[in-house]
C-alpha cells in the first residue's frame, strides 16, 4: 500500500482505489473517501456491507488489500467502539490518561500513589514514592498532561476520582469519549455511539460533537441523531462509496431516484442480453466470420451480467400469530417496588388493553427493564397487584440477555431440533426462513461467531418471531440494526394485531410505532402520555425543569378521578355490565352476519334501513357501557 504524506489544503485524510476482501464479494471495490476539517459525516450501509471494516481501516487497525492515502503530517485519529469494556480497574482519571499512551504512565503512577497515601497517611515509603514521582513530573513537564486529562474529563461532565466500574452505562460512554479526545485527534470515529445512552445522553452528545474542533465520522441507526448531527452522508453499497452532500431526508429522495434509474438501466441491459442469447442459439449463422464481433460482444455482456452485484433485498419480518388475548391484557393496581431505599415504581395504577402499543421511556437507571419484569410477574412487588388477562402468550426480546450460541451455526441457533420451522401453521425449511432475514445459505450454515453486530440482531429477531405471541415485549430491539431493517420492523409492528410493550431510546422509532408512552422519572413516578415520546422530551427540555434529578417535578397523575367508595347500585352495575356488553356484541354480530349474506336483500321480509339503525344504536350503547365500565373499575 502506498502512502503520501502531503500537506493538503483542506482534507485531513484521503484514500483512493481502496480495496478490501475477506474471501467473498469485495467489501470495498476501488473506493475513494476524503474527509475535510470539522466535517460531521454519517456512514450508512446495510448490515454486513463493511462499515466497521472501513472504520477500522481509517483508524489504522486494519490494512486494506490495495489503496493509496494522503493525510496531514502528524495526523491523529481516535476511534470509539460501541462496546463498553468490562473489568476495567482504576478511576476515570486513570482510564482517560491511558489515551495518551506511554507518556502518561508517570502521571498515572503519581495519581495512584497519592490515592494510596491518602488512605495510608502514615506510610513513609508511600510518601517518599510520591515525592520521587512529583520530582520526575516537575523535570519532564508532566503537569501539562495532568491539566489536559483533567480538562477533557471536565468537558464531558465527569469527576476524575470516580471508579470507572461504578459508573452508569451512559457515564462510562462519556469516560470512553474523554479517553478518545485526550489525544486531541483530527478525526474522531464513532461506531453506534448512542447504543448505551439515554435521551439526555444522546442530546448531550449531539451538542458536544457540534461544538468540537475535530472532524467526526460516525455510524448510527438513530435517524433523529444522524439527522441532527450529520453535514454529509457517506453510503457504502455493494463495495462502492458514494458521497451525498446533503441532509438525511434529501439523501433518501436522491437515493430512491438513483435506484429507480439503476433498475431501468438493468432492465434495458437484460433485454439486450436476452435478445443476443436468442440470436446465438440460432446456430451456424451466428458463427460466420462476419459475426465474430457480435459474438465477442455477447461474451462481454455475459461477463458484465455475472459481475453485477444486486441490491441486497429487504428483510421479510413476519410474526407467528397467536390466538387473541382477552380484552384486558394487564391490570396494575397501586404497584410499589424499590431497590433498597430507591423507589422504582410508587402507587402506579393502569390498565393495558388488547392492541395497545406502549413505549416505556426514562433516563438510564430509572427502572424501565424492572417495570417490564414487574408487569410480566418475574419480580414480586413490595405492594400492589399485577393481574394478567386470559389467553396471554408472551414473547420477550431482551438483546442484552439473549444468548447466541457461538459454536452452533446460524440455522442451529434458530431451529435446534430440525431443518423445518412452523410459521402460522405452515411448514418452512430453515434456510428459506433465514433467507427472509437476509441470511444466505452459506451464512446460515456458518458458525454464529462470524456474524456482525447487525447480523446477530437479525438472528435474535428470527428466533423471537418463531414464538406465537399476542403480547410482544421488546427491550431495545433496534440496536445494531441498519436503518432499512428498522423501518421494516416499524411497519410490521404497526400491522401487529397483538399488544406491544417497547423500551427504546430511538426517538423516531418510538414516535412512529407507539400509541402511548409511560415515562419513569427515577423516583417512583410513572407518567402516561398519549402518542410517542415527543411530549415527554418537550417537558424534559423545558427551561422550568430543574437540573437536578432529585428536584424533578412530581409526575402528572395518570388518573385524576377522585377516589371514593362504590355505591351499592354502582357495585351491582360493575358486575352486570360485562355480561350486558357481551350480549349486545353478540346481537350486533348476528345482525351484521345476516346483512352480509347474499340472500339478505332478496328477501322482502328483511328491513335493511331498520337493521342498519339498530346496528348504529347498538354500537353507541356498547361504547357508552364500555366507558361506564372503565369509570366504575377505576373507582373500584
Amino acid at each position: 500500500m502506498a502512502y503520501r504524506l502531503d500537506t493538503l489544503a483542506v482534507a485531513l485524510i484521503s484514500y483512493r482505489n481502496l480495496t478490501v476482501s475477506f474471501g467473498g464479494p469485495l467489501l470495498l471495490d476501488d473506493a475513494g473517501i476524503t474527509i475535510d476539517k470539522k466535517e460531521r459525516i454519517c456512514l450508512l450501509g446495510r448490515n454486513g456491507e463493511g462499515k466497521s471494516t472501513l472504520l477500522r481501516i481509517l483508524a489504522g487497525q486494519v490494512e486494506p488489500d490495495k489503496g493509496e492515502s494522503e493525510r496531514l503530517p502528524d495526523f491523529r485519529v481516535a476511534k470509539l467502539d460501541q462496546e463498553i469494556p468490562v473489568g476495567v480497574e482504576g478511576t476515570v482519571f486513570d482510564l482517560v490518561a491511558r489515551g495518551l499512551g506511554p507518556e502518561a504512565d508517570l502521571l498515572r503512577e503519581y495519581n495512584q500513589a497519592t490515592q494510596q497515601l491518602a488512605e495510608q497517611p502514615d506510610d513513609a515509603s508511600l510518601g517518599s514514592e510520591v515525592d520521587r514521582l512529583q520530582g520526575e513530573l516537575d523535570r519532564t513537564d508532566g503537569w501539562s498532561l495532568d491539566h489536559r486529562v483533567a480538562s477533557v474529563i471536565d468537558r464531558v461532565g465527569l469527576t476524575p476520582d470516580e471508579p470507572f466500574d461504578t459508573l452508569s452505562g451512559g457515564n462510562k460512554s462519556r469516560a470512553m469519549l474523554a479517553r478518545a479526545l485526550v489525544g486531541e485527534p483530527h478525526l474522531l470515529i464513532l461506531d453506534e455511539p448512542t447504543n448505551h445512552l439515554d435521551f439526555a445522553g444522546i442530546r448531550w452528545l449531539e451538542e458536544f460533537l457540534k461544538k468540537g474542533e475535530f472532524a467526526v465520522l460516525f455510524v448510527s441507526h438513530d435517524r433523529a441523531f444522524l439527522r441532527s448531527l450529520s453535514t454529509r452522508i457517506l453510503e457504502l453499497d455493494r463495495g462502492k462509496l458514494t458521497s451525498w452532500t446533503c441532509g438525511y431526508e434529501k439523501f433518501l429522495e436522491r437515493k430512491a431516484e438513483v435506484l429507480a434509474a439503476e433498475d431501468k438501466n438493468n432492465a434495458v441491459f437484460d433485454k439486450k442480453l436476452a435478445e443476443e442469447e436468442v440470436w446465438i442459439r440460432k446456430g451456424i449463422q451466428a458463427r460466420r466470420t462476419r459475426n465474430e464481433g457480435r459474438v465477442r460482444a455477447l461474451f462481454k455482456l455475459r461477463n458484465e451480467r455475472s459481475e453485477r452485484r444486486e441490491l441486497q433485498g429487504k428483510v421479510n419480518l413476519s410474526t407467528n400469530q397467536a390466538q387473541a388475548s382477552g380484552r384486558k391484557v394487564i391490570t396494575i393496581k397501586n404497584l410499589n417496588y424499590a431497590w433498597g431505599e430507591n423507589p422504582i415504581v410508587t402507587d402506579f395504577t393502569a390498565t393495558i388493553w388488547r392492541g395497545d402499543k406502549i413505549g416505556v421511556v426514562g433516563l438510564n437507571g430509572s427502572g424501565k427493564s424492572t417495570l417490564l419484569q414487574l408487569l410480566l410477574k418475574q419480580l414480586e412487588p413490595v405492594s400492589g397487584t399485577v393481574d394478567h388477562g386470559t389467553k396471554l402468550e408472551v414473547a420477550y426480546f431482551d438483546q442484552l440477555k439473549a444468548k447466541v450460541k457461538e459454536e452452533l451455526s446460524v440455522a442451529e441457533n434458530v431451529a435446534p431440533n430440525g431443518d423445518f420451522v412452523m410459521i402460522n401453521g405452515n411448514r418452512k425449511h430453515i434456510l428459506a426462513y433465514l433467507r427472509d432475514f437476509l441470511f444466505l445459505p452459506e451464512t446460515a450454515r456458518a458458525p454464529a461467531r462470524k456474524l456482525s453486530g447487525g447480523e446477530r440482531a437479525r438472528l435474535l429477531l428470527a428466533k423471537l418471531f418463531l414464538q406465537p405471541a399476542n403480547l410482544l415485549i421488546l427491550d431495545e430491539p433496534t440496536n445494531d440494526l441498519d436503518v432499512e431493517t428498522i423501518e421494516l420492523l416499524e411497519e410490521r409492528l404497526l400491522d401487529y394485531d397483538g399488544t406491544l410493550l417497547l423500551v427504546s431510546h430511538d426517538r423516531d422509532f418510538l414516535d412512529n410505532v407507539v400509541t402511548a408512552t409511560l415515562a419513569l422519572d427515577g423516583q417512583g413516578g410513572v407518567t402516561e402520555y398519549a402518542g410517542g415520546c415527543a411530549d415527554w422530551l418537550e417537558r424534559m427540555n423545558s427551561p422550568k425543569r430543574s437540573k437536578g434529578r432529585s428536584q424533578d417535578p412530581a409526575p402528572v397523575p395518570v388518573e385524576e378521578t377522585p377516589k371514593r367508595k362504590l355505591l351499592n347500585k354502582e357495585r351491582e352495575a360493575l358486575k352486570e355490565l360485562p355480561k350486558k356488553i357481551e350480549q349486545m356484541e353478540a346481537k350486533r354480530d348476528r345482525i351484521t352476519s345476516a346483512m352480509q349474506s347474499p340472500d339478505y336483500y332478496r328477501n322482502p321480509e328483511n328491513d335493511p334501513a331498520g337493521d342498519q339503525a339498530r346496528l348504529e344504536e347498538l354500537e353507541t350503547k356498547i361504547a357508552q357501557d364500555f366507558e361506564r365500565w372503565e369509570e366504575l373499575e377505576a373507582l373500584a
